[in-house]
């Protein structure tokens, strides 16, 4: 079985190619970032590069990952952000439903409650990938931690790796609130759903417990004795709260907050073993 995935080189990409690879036949795709000489080019907005690529490749699977999560960024280039986080999924789809693969797609929590630009582009792309005639998975995760190839990207736990490696300040929101998840425990879901051959759901990945930023830094760093300062930014932004209900169902695996903390600490105590795809 052939595995395409998209973004391998981003944060979350390229800690699905790390973790999948071990196991599978996986295909990564890169654009401006070539973290490993396995992976191949690919413009994703191009809809032409991205028919080439899945013909030459004749995937089973799509794992699309390949987006900009960053809200601000989104809400500042709206015309962009629906080019880049958009219309690839419609063109992966429409790919997919010629050369009859299935895909996977990471979507986000803020594809429940779209009232930006970022969960807009997350909501449409959803409704793209139920098209798929093969059949589909969607990945909802909310706000993304864990260790992976990538520690460029500007995203919550890279700023955590800063404040420890290169002692930068470590302020943290406590106004906003949600739940955590853990990119290790995505990447366990999208094997199991392979594996068991599951198909056509809609899968929340997440911890069941209400945190904030503040809180995750305080727990993480404060392994290291790091000190960790709050700040009330007073973000107004809705919290969503989802009761995990596609995990039991499924029989996949859960965690706590606890765990996936602890997991984390360690995988930053052997970081070695992330440091390339």
């Amino acid at each position: 079985m052939k595995i395409l995935l998209t973004g391998a080189s981003s944060y979350v990409g390229a800690r699905l190619f790390l973790d999948l690879s071990k196991k599978l036949e996986v295909v990564g795709t890169y654009h401006g970032n070539k973290l490993s000489e396995k992976l191949i080019h690919l413009n994703i907005t191009d809809s032409e590069e991205i028919k080439k690529v899945i013909d030459e490749q004749k995937p089973e699977i799509i794992i699309h990952a390949a987006s900009n999560a960053n809200a601000r960024w989104c809400e500042a280039n709206p015309k962009l952000a629906i080019a880049l986080n958009q219309e690839p999924t419609r063109n992966i789809v429409e790919s997919a439903n010629s050369f009859n693969a299935k895909v996977i797609f990471i979507s986000s929590y803020a594809a429940t409650m779209p009232n930006n630009i970022y969960g807009k582009t997350k909501y449409q792309s959803e409704k793209y990938v139920e098209q798929t005639k093969k059949g589909f998975i969607i990945i909802r995760p909310s706000l993304l931690l864990g260790f992976s190839a990538n520690t460029i990207n500007d995203r919550p736990f890279n700023r955590i790796l800063k404040n420890l490696d290169l002692k930068t300040e470590a302020i943290y929101d406590t106004s906003w609130k949600f739940q955590p998840s853990y990119l290790g425990h995505v990447s366990e879901i999208i094997a199991q759903v392979i594996e068991r051959h599951i198909l056509n759901e809609t899968i929340s990945v997440a911890v069941p417990e209400i945190k904030t930023r503040y809180d995750i830094a305080k727990d993480i760093l404060g392994a290291f004795d790091i000190e960790v300062k709050s700040i009330d930014k007073k973000d107004t932004t809705n919290v969503i709260v989802d009761d995990l209900k596609a995990l039991r169902i499924l029989k996949l695996p859960q965690y706590s907050y606890e765990k996936i903390i602890s997991k984390i600490i360690d995988e930053i105590k052997h970081r070695e073993l992330f440091s390339t795809i």
